[in-house]
C-alpha cells in the first residue's frame, strides 16, 4: 500500500473526499459523494481507496465547541465502523470550523453560491486532511 491518505468530511447528505500525495505533504480535494446508504457509500469509498492504492482513511470528527462528542460525531463513528469492516484503517481528526475555512476560501475565489454548495464538502475534506498532514510533520 502507498502512503496516501483518503480523507472524508462525512455529512448526512454528502461526503466530501480529498486525498494526499504519496509523500503525505499536500491534500487535494477529490469529489463530493451524494449519500445513498451505508452499503453503497462504504463500497464506493473502498473502491476509491483501491484506486489510490491505500487502506488509510482520515475522517473528520465533528466535535462540539467544548471538545465533547455529540450525536453527529456518533453517526460519523458508526459509519467509519462500517469502513473498518471492509479492511480500511480509520483515523479521526477534529473538524471544528473546517467548513468555515472552506467557505472562506471559496468566497475568496468569488465562487457563486451554487458552486460553493457543490464544492464546500471536498474543500472541507482537504482542510481536514491538510491539518492532519501538517500535525504529523510537526
Amino acid at each position: 500500500m502507498s502512503k496516501r491518505m483518503l480523507a472524508l468530511d462525512i455529512g448526512d447528505v454528502r461526503i466530501g473526499i480529498a486525498v494526499s500525495d504519496p509523500s503525505r505533504t499536500i491534500a487535494t480535494p477529490l469529489e463530493v459523494l451524494k449519500r445513498v446508504g451505508w452499503g453503497p457509500d462504504t463500497r464506493y469509498i473502498k473502491a476509491l481507496c483501491e484506486r489510490y492504492e491505500t487502506d488509510q482513511v482520515l475522517s473528520g470528527l465533528p466535535l462540539n465547541m467544548d471538545g465533547s462528542e455529540g450525536f453527529q460525531a456518533q453517526k460519523v463513528r458508526a459509519f467509519c465502523e462500517q469502513l473498518e469492516k471492509t479492511g480500511l484503517s480509520v483515523t479521526f481528526q477534529d473538524e471544528r470550523l473546517t467548513t468555515v475555512v472552506a467557505e472562506d476560501a471559496l468566497l475568496e475565489d468569488n465562487m457563486s453560491r451554487a458552486d460553493r454548495k457543490k464544492n464546500v464538502d471536498k474543500i472541507a475534506a482537504a482542510v481536514i486532511l491538510q491539518q492532519w498532514l501538517d500535525e504529523q510533520k510537526a
